[in-house]
């Protein structure tokens, strides 16, 4: 039954995720659920499981994600991310967003920008070049992960 929770919960977690519900929400929830179809008492399992690993999670990466979103508001409002996006449309085309983004993404990482920094600096471009050219917003991800984990990543 414990594996069963735990795919439910994961399953659910990504459709309601695809759908456009938050994470911060979606994560307890989905833990709740593996943690109900385990068996055993659901408030162990939610504070000696899930909140120290969240918060184990959250004080490793922290200092990494704020950095990168500081690092990523710099580029944005220099004009930097507005430059290379400007660049790169002239060259290839508005109408080539996506490869646009995954290029890059694969320049900004092959150039040693971590990944995680790389995703700051690249969802605002991504934007602005998906605006222009008509393209929902929810690829972003995918096109920003397609260019930062390719060849870059050693």
């Amino acid at each position: 039954m414990g594996l069963f929770g735990i795919l439910l919960g994961l399953a659910l977690l990504v459709w309601l995720a695809y759908r456009g519900w938050t994470i911060l929400l979606l994560a307890p929830a989905a833990a709740l659920i593996a943690a109900a179809f385990a068996g055993g008492p659901l408030l162990a399992y939610w504070t000696e499981t899930f909140m120290d690993s969240a918060s184990r999670f959250i004080a490793q990466f922290f200092p990494l994600f704020l950095l990168g979103a500081l690092f990523g508001k710099l580029m944005e409002d220099s004009g930097s991310v507005a430059a290379i996006a400007e660049f790169m449309t002239k060259r290839l085309g508005p109408q080539r967003a996506i490869l646009t983004v995954v290029l890059a993404g694969a320049i900004v990482t092959y150039g040693g920008v971590s990944l995680f920094v790389a995703f700051f600096v690249l969802v605002p471009m991504a934007q602005s070049l998906f605006r222009t050219a008509g393209i929902p917003n929810r690829l972003i991800p995918a096109a920003v992960l397609l260019g930062t984990s390719s060849f870059t990543m050693s």
